[in-house]
């Protein structure tokens, strides 16, 4: 696939130059010493003509880059940080920009370039000459949007980059190169060695790219984060027969992201990744309705079901509805949109401390299903007002409070 990019050097050069100067850190340059070089994915994303919330800026030195970063960062007041003193990484905070500054590592620029992940991720800017450098044929394989990698020992001196393969399918609509294909399929299982920490955060840049569905279908296809039998478990749904139009652009930037993830990863692996809390509550409750809904149908509901159902995915129902049947989509869709709804959004007309100063009762279970009913009964209509509310309250107490001899 082809699209429109920057592929004339000279074009090149020339954004590289004004972007550099737009986001203000050109007065570094002086610092830095000859044959000093930018690489990654700043560069790539110049000529993608991709503009990116986050900035982060790779240099390559011929040595001593701590001492170069200490320099830089003593002189224009910035952050500070040594990211590998071995390897002597370090990274300068300015103006909500990172830019890492390396030790060029081989001999020769071409070998450090070969070492990268991808082609695409290997083209060079030298910062003195004013040149483009690119051994590896990234340049035309941005042109393919095509994803290639150069040597398998790259990928493997840190097997995330097999995750982030499907990163870059999402954020930037490229096709993987068969030969990376087949490497991942043979090397998948490599992901265990990589932090839990660093694995989430690929899946959270995965599914939240523009083109999350391809991704995401593509890691299913090819069992990455599980086994064979992964996705047999019911709760996991064909994403291609999904019609995400049903949508608006909001609730898709919104909860398709945590779909995705549902669709990738159960409960326990959730966990293992260290997934949110709140991810993982979410995830709990979506099963869990999937699976009562399995054995009762939706209109065979009792009213307790019903509002249930709506008080507990009240916050994230766009999330569920592609487990309901599809005649009911629009219309649950259109519901929930409408706050005013009493069903879609459970509220009450009576907090805890009204009714324990009218009604003389305390905390404790009782006044938690009073409030539960009262809810309900709002939610199907059956209370108005305030008096209505005091009234049907009294009522309840007098049924369901503990009887004293």
């Amino acid at each position: 696939m082809k699209r429109n990019i920057l592929i004339d050097h000279t074009l090149i050069i020339d954004e590289l130059e004004t972007r550099i100067k737009f986001h203000n850190w050109n007065f570094i340059l002086p610092f830095l010493p000859k044959g000093s070089y930018l690489v990654g994915g700043y560069i790539r994303d110049i000529i993608l003509g991709r503009v990116s919330k986050e900035v982060d800026v790779d240099i390559v030195v011929p040595s001593n880059a701590i001492e170069i970063g200490k320099n830089i960062a003593n002189n224009i007041n910035s952050k500070f940080i040594i990211l590998d003193k071995k390897r002597e990484v370090v990274r300068i905070i300015l103006h909500q920009i990172n830019i890492d500054i390396a030790n060029q590592v081989s001999p020769t620029i071409e070998g450090d370039l070969s070492a990268r992940d991808f082609s695409i991720n290997s083209i060079a800017f030298f910062l003195d000459k004013k040149c483009l450098y690119d051994p590896l044929n990234g340049l035309k394989d941005l042109e393919l949007s095509m994803l290639r990698m150069h040597s398998e020992i790259n990928l493997l001196h840190d097997p995330l980059r097999i995750l982030r393969c499907f990163r870059f399918v999402s954020e930037l609509n490229f096709e993987i190169d068969l030969n990376l294909i087949t490497f991942i399929k043979k090397n998948k299982g490599k992901l265990y060695l990589v932090a839990k920490e660093r694995i989430n955060y690929e899946i959270q840049k995965i599914v939240n790219g523009s083109n999350a569905l391809h991704a995401v279908s593509l890691v299913k296809q090819l069992n990455i984060l599980g086994s064979e039998n992964s996705y047999k478990d019911s709760f996991f749904l064909d994403l291609k027969k999904i019609n995400y139009a049903e949508l608006n652009q909001k609730e898709k930037e919104k909860f398709l992201p945590l779909f995705f993830i549902n669709q990738l990863l159960d409960v326990v692996s959730l966990e293992k990744l260290k997934f949110s809390k709140d991810e993982i509550a979410k995830t709990k409750l979506l099963r869990k309705w999937h699976f009562f809904l399995k054995t009762k149908n939706i209109a065979e509901l009792s009213e307790f079901d019903r509002f249930k159902l709506h008080q507990e995915l009240e916050m994230f129902l766009p999330l569920f509805i592609f487990y309901l049947p599809q005649n009911l989509h629009s219309d649950w869709l259109k519901r929930w949109r409408d706050k005013e709804d009493k069903l879609f959004h459970p509220s009450n007309l009576l907090n805890g401390n009204v009714i324990k100063k009218n009604l003389k009762i305390k905390d404790g279970p009782i006044l938690g299903e009073l409030l539960q009913y009262l809810s309900k009964e709002f939610a199907f209509n059956r209370l108005h007002n305030f008096d209505e509310a005091i009234y049907k309250a009294k009522q309840w107490i007098e049924q369901n409070a503990p009887k004293c001899d």
